[in-house]
């Protein structure tokens, strides 16, 4: 394990996108999101996904230099075509013509099929939050995901399919809400393997359908199981539907080979609301209500969602990024994919 400071993990993936054939804002852009991903720990979806995406470029599975195509235009209701452009620059772009159309009708919906992998779910709700927008996100994998089991069931037959609700609020970090609606997102199984760690009884099943605590069960063939039972199970075969269906760039199906993001995403304008100071005091009235709990922990206090994570990028912004072995050997892979020595990105570390 190694500590590498945001700063310089930054400019290694920078490096590599550019070196794999991405523009110089586009590797740029890339490198910023994964990184902001491991910043406030969701490593699943930080830097340990360089070498996937370095291995999807070179074989033709996302491409460089793709924009946004919006495909129909209903003033607030948006369908958007990523063209199996990055994820990264496909977000960001129809994220801001969301919050444009949003701040023009008081409310709008985007959604969007065809993209490279969208990275953490957050970071969109986040960029809207920046906006002063309210936002609904749902997201699926239409099929190259297929690795949750259904409830009851024993096999692949579900993506995680992520969801995000996200509340800005003056004066203080945005409430949110980002969940998988499966036990776990793949990338943690993959984080915990790559560290050679168990993972939590009762969240994958083996290639038989047996509870297993290792994760390279899964990667034998398992699965991951829904949270919450009925309850988490039925929150992801509607997530999907809402992305898949709607978008037009389908639900979760077997056979898929090319890794498709579809999400839906509805922003609000709150701005528009008779009285703004109102729901912003009641907000602040609530949250303190709801943390004002004694702890069952006097050790951990009551959080809102979205804390963890907001003191986790303050920490490792000082600190540095914790980066195992196993996803540095996967970074310096990637590197070398794309004619860059090892050599070079180990002297671009610093803390």
């Amino acid at each position: 394990m190694r500590q590498i400071g945001a700063g310089a993990l930054t400019a290694i993936v920078d490096r590599i996108f550019a070196a794999g054939g991405c523009a110089a804002d586009e590797a740029g852009r890339i490198a910023r999101h994964l990184v902001d991903s491991n910043l406030c720990g969701h490593d699943s979806h930080g830097v340990v996904r360089t070498r996937r995406y370095i291995d999807f470029l070179r074989a033709g599975k996302v491409h460089p230099g793709r924009t946004a195509e919006l495909v129909f235009d209903g003033g607030s209701l948006l369908v958007i075509d990523g063209q199996f452009g990055f994820g990264q620059t496909i977000g960001e772009q129809a994220i801001d013509l969301l919050a444009e159309r949003a701040k023009a009708h008081g409310i709008a919906l985007a959604t969007i099929r065809r993209s490279g992998h969208l990275g953490r779910l957050g970071e969109w709700a986040e960029r809207l939050a920046g906006h002063g927008l309210v936002s609904l996100h749902f997201l699926n994998t239409t099929g190259l995901g297929l690795m949750v089991t259904p409830f009851g069931g024993t096999d692949r037959r579900l993506s995680p399919s992520p969801m995000a609700i996200c509340v800005p609020v003056e004066g203080r970090d945005p409430i949110l809400l980002d969940i998988t609606t499966a036990m776990t997102a793949e990338g943690k199984l993959l984080v915990a393997k790559n560290k050679g760690e168990a993972v939590a009884p009762g969240i994958i099943v083996d290639k038989a359908g047996q509870p297993t605590t290792d994760p390279a069960d899964f990667y034998a063939g398992g699965a991951i199981l829904p949270f919450g039972g009925h309850r988490g199970a039925g929150l992801n075969i509607l997530t999907d539907i809402l992305s898949g269906a709607l978008s037009g760039g389908g639900c979760t199906a077997p056979g898929v080979t090319v890794l498709e993001n579809t999400m839906t995403s509805i922003a609000i304008d709150v701005a528009r609301l008779p009285d703004r100071a109102a729901y912003t005091a009641e907000i602040l009235r609530f949250c303190g209500w709801v943390k004002a709990s004694p702890p069952a922990d006097p050790a951990a206090p009551v959080l809102l969602p979205g804390e963890v994570e907001a003191a986790t990028r303050r920490r490792r912004r000082a600190e540095g990024i914790p980066i195992d072995d196993a996803t540095w050997g996967d970074i310096l892979a990637a590197a070398e994919a794309v004619g860059l020595p090892g050599a070079e990105i180990e002297a671009m570390v610093s803390v």
